[in-house]
């Protein structure tokens, strides 16, 4: 699949994640079908509302969609995989599921600028990754961030995603959560994705 296709039903995204998925998570021990799984499921024990939970799984489609190797990172590779991932579900589901993951790589510079506690327990990848997103943001980019629509959600899935790396955890299966996502289906356009335009938006794990 072309990353710039539309993803337009449930069964393409059950065969994307049973195919691509099986690849290494860039520079983590899992695969990105596990850690999908795993952030929904992390969403899903907090109580977070069912788009916020599809949501987790599908942050990273861009990833799959744009065939990122497990060494991108450390040859500094952005395959900006947010905007992809955000652009190919928008149509199938509403801004409650796309918006939070067009903004979860700001949503990582923003915690990373505001919170000592959430820049200390980043992965090694992670961090690798903070430095082809531009780093911390700067105070005018975190105020800007704070106005956004989705920023609360975009801020939750990306504690989740922090959440999602560990190596042989028993999650739902993928099915699970595709029967969830089936109530979110929208049958109408939605609006364009906003991607975090003003922010630097860079490949992130």
């Amino acid at each position: 699949m072309m990353s710039t296709e539309r993803i337009t039903n449930l069964h393409t995204l059950s065969t994307l994640y049973h195919s691509a998925g099986t690849s290494l998570y860039g520079g983590e021990a899992i695969s990105q079908l596990e850690h999908g799984l795993q952030a929904a499921y992390a969403a899903e024990q907090d109580g977070a509302p069912v788009a916020l939970i599809i949501a987790a799984l599908l942050h990273d489609v861009g990833h799959l969609l744009t065939g990122q190797q497990d060494d991108d990172l450390a040859n500094g590779i952005d395959d900006r995989h947010e905007a992809i991932g955000a652009s190919a579900l928008h149509g199938l589901f509403g801004p409650a599921v796309y918006q939070p993951i067009a903004l979860h790589v700001a949503a990582k510079r923003y915690l990373c600028a505001t919170d000592a506690g959430y820049l200390a327990q980043l992965s090694p990848a992670s961090r690798c990754s903070l430095a082809l997103q531009g780093g911390p943001m700067q105070p005018e980019e975190v105020a800007q961030f704070r106005q956004r629509a989705y920023a609360s959600e975009a801020l939750a899935l990306r504690r989740y995603d922090e959440l999602a790396k560990v190596p042989q955890l028993a999650t739902p299966p993928l099915s699970h959560y595709l029967a969830l996502a089936q109530q979110l289906i929208t049958p109408t356009p939605s609006p364009a994705p906003n991607t975090g335009a003003g922010t630097h938006s860079a490949v992130a794990v």
